[in-house]
């Protein structure tokens, strides 16, 4: 399908075919998101596969917590790398094509990682792969958000694209805590590995009739000064990556932490690790509601007091939550809850943000930028997590490890929620300030 030019006059051809596009499916309607949205959710499932067996894993494959975090960081930087890659492509040769080509590339990778997973090696190779196929989907997902939403609603089209990011991670660890008991963490990785297979076809349902637009970039424009030199642009991006450090950092860790204060209190090694995984499943959970309510928030009131609240209150609970192991499970769970929700609250709106600061010629440049520091410093998140858990004796029930671990991510919140302030007060990033009812 050629690529849609901006200010191009469409076909005859083109105009027919629109005319006789179902309505339900007609982009930017709620259907169609919906079923985008969908997508997402078989897609996502395997981001979190590593970390929600992990506690099985480490035993299985004989893993220090330094190692085991060294799987998820190459996963992370290798998801950034294709998203960095992904998004420009996206600017050149349209945002659709790029999406639907990573969902099947991510079917296959799933699949492969599911039947090839056997030790740190070929986990760590097989995943790595695997989040180089995932990164085609993710930025082209918010791209065509963009591109198909108008902005009075993008604010809540980007919290449902991305709540559906959190429906996958907690269907994703409620099918491993099902599945490691009965099968094992193989069993876990080749349930989740169908997600992507079921969201890739849900792909080819949805976009069909969705055009592929590729923004003409004018020859006096240039990346400099659309994005590098553009202070809202740059502040979004500083802020989204302290976001992501204790984000990502706290998804990779929080079922083996959960698993450890079950172990704690007295649950065998094997049901802890499954039910570390269910209960992790709640906080995705939050997390999904956070995204939805963050989103139509951030329409009414403003994208930055939203992120600021949210960032602050993410911050204050990984200061906290490390230092709960060894006390009653049930406020492990309750303050888990409100971290789950608060850690990606503010996630859907730095990408309505960025889209709202940058033109739309380089939004994918600009996505592109921000992948790679977001999920730059995420692959570097759970190895300073894991780093600082070896230095106070490896997990177990070692309280001042975990405490200490969970710090690395309140500190990154903490400049979050300061990124958040200084762009609340940037007089360029005034569009960010207020909200967009009747726009």
């Amino acid at each position: 399908m050629a690529g849609t030019r901006c200010g191009e006059i469409p076909t005859r051809a083109r105009r027919a075919r629109h005319r006789l596009m179902p309505a339900r499916l007609s982009p930017g309607s709620d259907p169609w998101l919906f079923g985008l949205c969908l997508s997402r959710v078989g897609a996502f499932m395997v981001y979190i596969s590593y970390a929600a067996a992990l506690p099985v894993l480490q035993r299985e494959w004989q893993m220090s917590a330094t190692a085991a975090g060294s799987i998820a960081s190459s996963f992370q930087i290798a998801y950034a790398i294709s998203l960095l890659a992904c998004s420009e492509l996206a600017d050149r040769i349209g945002a659709r094509r790029v999406f639907v080509a990573g969902s099947w590339a991510s079917a296959g990778a799933a699949m492969l990682f599911a039947l090839v997973a056997r030790d740190y090696w070929s986990g760590l190779l097989s995943y790595t792969l695997l989040a180089l196929a995932l990164g085609g989907t993710y930025t082209t997902g918010i791209l065509l958000v963009a591109e198909n939403v108008p902005i009075a609603r993008r604010g809540r089209a980007m919290g449902y694209l991305l709540g559906g990011h959190s429906l996958a991670l907690a269907l994703a660890l409620a099918l491993t805590g099902l599945a490691i008991p009965r099968g094992g963490y193989r069993l876990a990785f080749l349930l989740t590995s169908l997600g992507p297979v079921l969201g890739g076809l849900m792909v080819w349902a949805v976009t069909r009739q969705t055009p592929n637009r590729v923004a003409e970039r004018s020859p006096e424009q240039r990346i400099t000064g659309a994005v590098l030199r553009n202070r809202p642009a740059m502040l979004v991006i500083t802020g989204y990556t302290f976001h992501a450090w204790e984000l990502l950092g706290m998804w990779a860790w929080t079922p083996t932490f959960l698993a450890a204060c079950l172990a704690v209190a007295g649950v065998g090694s094997a049901q802890a690790a499954g039910l570390g995984s269910s209960v992790s499943a709640l906080f995705h959970i939050t997390g999904m509601l956070a995204s939805l309510a963050a989103g139509v928030l951030a329409d009414r009131f403003g994208r930055t007091p939203v992120i600021f609240a949210m960032a602050a209150l993410s911050a204050l609970c990984s200061l906290v939550f490390g230092w709960l192991i060894g006390g009653p499970v049930w406020i492990v769970v309750a303050v888990g809850l409100v971290y789950g929700f608060a850690a990606l609250g503010d996630s859907p709106i730095y990408s309505t943000a960025i889209t709202e600061v940058v033109a739309p010629a380089y939004r994918g440049a600009a996505l592109a930028l921000r992948s790679l520091a977001g999920y730059g410093a995420g692959a570097a998140a759970p190895l300073v997590f894991g780093w600082v858990l070896d230095l106070h004796g490896g997990g177990g029930g070692a309280g001042a490890g975990w405490g200490w671990a969970f710090v690395t991510l309140a500190a990154a919140g903490a400049l979050a929620a300061a990124s958040a302030v200084a762009l609340h007060r940037l007089p360029e990033a005034h569009v960010l300030r207020g909200g967009h009812r009747g726009t």
